[in-house]
């Protein structure tokens, strides 16, 4: 046999090989997709903690319970950024209502560092990259991108500030407004900048008697009702709805831009594991992505396309591990803000 002819039948070996492996992963896979939905419908039901707005999670739900109606989907929604408290209170009482835990990035960060998420790697896992997850642990679903919201009749096109440092200019005092609960934006902005450079801009920004409000829904309607021309840190699928709607709002940004991060997990000692992980597994699906995606949220998942606006951006994920730091950023916020 000549040595082409060896080496062709090494190469076709090799491709079968690899066909085959392939094809074995994808029966093990379906394999344990079905013991696991088995596993699920005998548990009969799953127990969801989340800080979700109440419409995005009856969406959710019935989109689930439509898939999966052998499993009903009880919901425990707790706003306020509270489920941290909440669940670190029950668990204190030796109780474990949890199945899954939905919350933001710094929560979930201790969550997992004081043992309350359970190890589970999502099937989906493949489809988020590694600055959107604790591996394993908790996956974010969704980015909060926080940029500069404006009032399109205030200010111009001919107007708009190009960069962060544009907002200190004087013709701004008075003008700008911001959300002073952000500690994930205040940390996001430090790493962008860096602490020392980011802190002395945070003080001059303040010297421009910057608006203190709370609530994305209520700035985002104050500045297209003209009572500020700018909100700083405003997340962008707050301000599309509205200017879907014709209100005259838009959003721009100056720079990098800071991402929090909404996520799920599965609860330590949930009391119906497998429902937990059917849960986890189609929130991070294809199908629950574009559930989500269809709400107007900017989804994490690496197969779904996002608007060319958003595509475009300089996205920088805070750091979870910021939230060691969260009281001194709240410290800081409240000195440098005055609130």
């Amino acid at each position: 046999m000549s040595r082409v002819k060896r080496v062709w039948i090494g190469h076709v070996l090799a491709f079968l090989a690899l066909a085959l492996h392939c094809c074995l992963l994808q029966i093990s896979s379906a394999i344990a997709a079905e013991s696991l939905v088995d596993a699920a419908k005998k548990e009969g039901e799953v127990v969801f903690y989340a800080g979700m707005t109440p419409s995005d999670l009856e969406i959710l739900r019935a989109k689930f319970q439509e898939k999966y109606p052998f499993v009903r989907l009880k919901v425990n929604r707790v706003g306020g950024g509270k489920i941290l408290t909440k669940i670190m209170t029950e668990v204190r009482t030796g109780n474990h209502f949890a199945d899954v835990i939905q919350t933001n990035q710094f929560d979930l960060y201790t969550f997992r560092k004081i043992g309350l998420l359970d190890d589970y790697l999502s099937p989906e896992d493949s489809f988020y990259s590694n600055a959107v997850k604790d591996r394993g642990y908790w996956t974010s679903y969704q980015l909060l991108i926080r940029v500069v919201a404006y009032n399109t009749k205030l200010v111009p096109p001919d107007r708009l500030p190009k960069t962060y440092q544009d907002l200190l200019n004087p013709k701004w005092k008075n003008t700008m407004m911001l959300d002073p609960t952000k500690e994930e934006w205040l940390a996001g902005m430090l790493q962008i900048m860096g602490k020392e450079k980011g802190l002395k801009y945070m003080r001059d920004l303040a010297n421009q008697h910057v608006m203190l409000r709370d609530g994305n829904a209520l700035r985002s309607q104050l500045v297209a009702a003209g009572e500020a021309a700018l909100d700083i840190n405003m997340p962008i699928h707050t301000v599309e709805p509205l200017k879907k709607a014709r209100a005259p709002i838009d959003w721009t940004a100056l720079g990098p831009v800071p991402a929090s991060m909404n996520g799920v997990g599965v609860a330590a000692r949930a009391p119906h594991p497998s429902a937990a992980k059917l849960l986890v597994d189609f929130i991070l699906s294809k199908e629950g992505q574009q559930v989500l995606q269809g709400l107007g949220r900017i989804v994490t998942r690496s197969d779904l396309v996002q608007a060319d606006s958003v595509q475009k951006l300089n996205v920088v994920p805070v750091n979870p591990a910021a939230a060691d730091r969260l009281e001194e950023y709240t410290k800081l916020i409240s000195d440098i803000f005055g609130r």
